[in-house]
């Protein structure tokens, strides 16, 4: 499989959009089975970010269902879905199909009485534990899995090479290999070299620290660590203070993030599959960007989402239909193609297609054998319960205090130790 360099990634990162994609009702399909035989019926899709569902891929689904119009729409990241998702969940206005992302889902699955089960002919077709995730404690599967996050490093090797620094990825990965102190020694001959900071954003690398650790601010008996596990003390203590002075932003999803990844600010990004689309998309024109096959301290899963239909909906049967056949093996594929979301179903994974994958805009790059070997490098799947999104989004304000300096490191903390013990 050949993946385009033309992007398909622009109205995802161009902020909150929607857009309406028209049944042609040229193309009949099967429709043995589905509420969309029985008459019109417009469904919404809400996603974040790039999921890969371009107007191309959903025109497919609409052409076999030609009584169906898919709506789209597209919240600028993250945390705008997750608000919408509870202010509405149970009380409706939700979309019929409703992504939600890993560091909140175990959240949305303390109300899996509000959502519909997925079809017993899904089951088994994820990974082992990327299933277990979306079932509740009844045994009901509520989350259609679409990605899973392994990361590697991008790049920009005119960059690196400008730098004096290795360019090629065989190069920069024997560079990056090391713990998250080397990766970040390297951030500082950059940064001598260049003058500019080498990381995208500080936040990125406290994630990536975070993500390698198995029990971060709760255990699973319901014990709160947050502000007594060393571990997370010393990642923030390291991204305060050596990443902050080698990051060019403290976060992510800013115009002026999206921006730097042309105009050359940054020089790096710690990069589950699912940013590669976000990339492209950003610097369509550039073409230093590559990827490298190496993880600081190894390997790290970041993101990674599912698929859920809100049971209230007007039409619950056919968008079950349609979020089986969004996370199928084929539509994952495909949507590793036009966002590189890594497929989280075992037949995807276990297939000749993403085994030979490459991506035209990094440089040609072998991106299924890379992330593949990424998924088997990752050791860690962090314990996240009910409480890990305001945890974890508070300890990412510290960091953004420190780098805008409005406190400095230790006051910092505090603030965030003081949040903790008020939730």
């Amino acid at each position: 499989m050949k993946l385009s360099r033309r992007t398909k990634a622009i109205a995802a990162i161009a902020g909150a959009a929607s857009f309406a994609l028209i049944a042609t009702g040229c193309a009949a399909g099967d429709d043995s089975g589905s509420e969309a035989a029985d008459g019109p019926i417009e469904l919404t899709v809400a996603t974040f970010n790039n999921f890969g569902y371009t107007d191309e891929l959903l025109q497919e689904y609409m052409d076999e269902h030609p009584n169906v119009t898919i709506v789209h729409n597209i919240a600028a990241e993250s945390g705008d879905a997750r608000a919408n998702y509870f202010q509405k969940l149970g009380k409706g206005g939700l979309a019929d199909v409703e992504a939600v992302e890993i560091d909140w889902f175990a959240e949305a699955m303390q109300y899996s009485d509000l959502l519909a089960e997925a079809p017993d002919s899904v089951k088994g077709r994820w990974l082992d534990w990327k299933e277990a995730a979306a079932t509740d404690a009844d045994g009901r599967l509520i989350g259609f899995g679409t990605d899973i996050g392994p990361q590697g490093i991008c790049y920009r090797s005119d960059l690196f090479e400008a730098a004096g620094l290795p360019s090629d990825r065989e190069g920069v990965a024997d560079l990056f290999d090391g713990d998250w102190e080397n990766f970040l020694d390297v951030a500082d001959q950059y940064r001598e070299a260049t003058g500019k900071p080498m990381i995208d954003s500080a936040n990125s690398v406290l994630q990536g620290i975070v993500n390698q650790i198995e029990y971060t601010y709760t255990e699973p008996d319901g014990t709160v660590i947050a502000t007594t596990n060393p571990e997370v003390e010393n990642a923030y203590k390291l991204v305060t203070e050596r990443a902050i002075p080698n990051s060019a932003y403290s976060g992510q999803w800013s115009d002026d993030w999206f921006a730097s990844m042309a105009n050359g600010e940054f020089a790096t990004m710690l990069c589950p599959g699912w940013m590669l689309g976000v990339i492209s998309g950003s610097a369509a024109d550039v073409d230093g960007w590559d990827i490298a096959d190496v993880f600081p301290n190894g390997g790290g899963n970041w993101g990674g989402s599912y698929l859920t239909v809100p049971a209230d909906g007007e039409n619950v049967e056919a968008a079950l239909e349609l979020a089986d056949w969004l996370t199928s093996p084929e539509t994952q594929m495909k949507a590793f193609a036009n966002a590189g979301t890594f497929p989280s179903q075992v037949d995807a994974l276990e297939g000749d297609e993403l085994a030979g994958a490459t991506n035209e805009y990094f440089n040609d790059a072998p991106t299924g054998e890379i992330l593949s070997h990424r998924a088997a490098s990752v050791t860690v799947a962090p314990y996240k319960d009910a409480d890990y999104f305001k945890y974890h989004d508070a300890l990412q304000n510290a960091v953004n205090r420190v780098f805008d300096g409005s406190e400095d490191e230790q006051s910092s903390w505090n603030t965030w130790v003081a949040e903790v013990e008020a939730f």
